[in-house]
C-alpha cells in the first residue's frame, strides 16, 4: 500500500515549529557571534611572530577540526559534569561547544585572509614603526575581512546546520521540536519534510547571497582564494 502523506496536522502545530526555529536562531547567534571572537584571537595567534603563540594557536585549531562536533558536545555536557561535579544546561552545552567548534574554522579564515595581504605592507608599516599589534589593527585586518566576508558567509551557513547538534542533548531547537511532534504524531516523514522544507528556505537565499558577493569581490580582487 503507498504512503498517505498528511501535513494537516502540520497547520495546528506550527507555532511549536516556530519556537524551534526561534532557539535555533538563538543558538544560532550566540555561537556564532562568540565563534567570530574566538576565531579573531586564535587568527592572530597563528600568524604571530612567536612561536609558541603560532603553536598554541595550531594546536587548538587542529585539535577542534579533527574531532567531530557531536563529540565534542557530548563531552562537554557529560564529561565535565563527571569531572568537575557541575552540570552545564542544555543550552550552555550546545552555545559553548559550537561557539568553540566554530571558532576553529573562524581561525583559519582570519589566518587566509591575513595571509593574503602583501607582505611588502607589513615591511612598509614595521619601516614607520608599527608593531605587530598596530599593524593588524590598522593595516592588515580592515583590508583581510573584506576578502573573509564571503568565506564567514559560508560558514554561518554550515553553524545554522550544525545546531541540529544539540537536537541530541534535549536542547528545545528546531530538529528537537520535530522530533517530539514526530513521535507524538507518528507522522516523521512530514515533520521532517517541513523541516527540510524552513531550512532550505531560509539558507538559500543567504547562500545566493554569498556566491553573489564573492564574485562581486572577486571581479574588484577583494577575494583571496586558497
Amino acid at each position: 500500500m503507498a504512503y498517505q502523506w498528511d501535513f494537516a496536522f502540520l497547520w495546528v502545530l506550527w507555532p511549536h515549529l516556530l519556537t524551534g526555529l526561534a532557539g535555533t536562531a538563538k543558538l544560532w547567534a550566540v555561537a556564532l557571534s562568540c565563534g567570530l571572537a574566538i576565531g579573531l584571537v586564535v587568527g592572530i595567534l597563528r600568524t604571530a611572530p612567536s612561536r609558541i603563540l603560532r603553536g598554541i594557536g595550531t594546536v587548538y585549531v587542529e585539535a577542534i577540526r579533527n574531532t567531530p562536533g557531536l563529540i565534542q558536545l557530548i563531552w562537554f555536557y557529560y564529561a565535565i559534569p563527571m569531572a568537575t561535579g557541575w552540570q552545564a544546561s542544555a543550552w550552555l552545552a550546545s552555545a559553548v561547544s559550537l561557539s568553540i567548534y566554530t571558532g576553529a574554522y573562524s581561525a583559519e579564515i582570519y589566518r587566509a585572509g591575513i595571509a593574503s595581504i602583501d607582505r611588502g605592507q607589513w615591511e612598509a608599516a614595521r619601516a614607520i614603526g608599527f608593531g605587530f599589534g598596530a599593524q593588524m589593527r590598522y593595516i592588515v585586518l580592515p583590508q583581510a575581512l573584506m576578502r573573509m566576508i564571503p568565506a564567514f558567509g559560508n560558514r554561518a551557513i554550515e553553524l545554522a546546520k550544525a545546531t541540529t547538534l544539540a537536537s541530541t542533548i534535549a536542547f528545545g531547537e528546531l530538529l528537537y521540536t520535530a522530533k517530539t511532534i514526530a513521535e507524538d504524531q507518528m507522522r516523521p516523514l512530514e515533520t521532517y519534510t517541513a523541516v527540510t522544507v524552513i531550512f532550505t528556505a531560509i539558507l538559500l537565499p543567504v547562500s545566493y547571497a554569498c556566491v553573489r558577493l564573492e564574485r562581486r569581490l572577486a571581479r574588484r580582487g577583494g577575494v583571496h582564494r586558497d
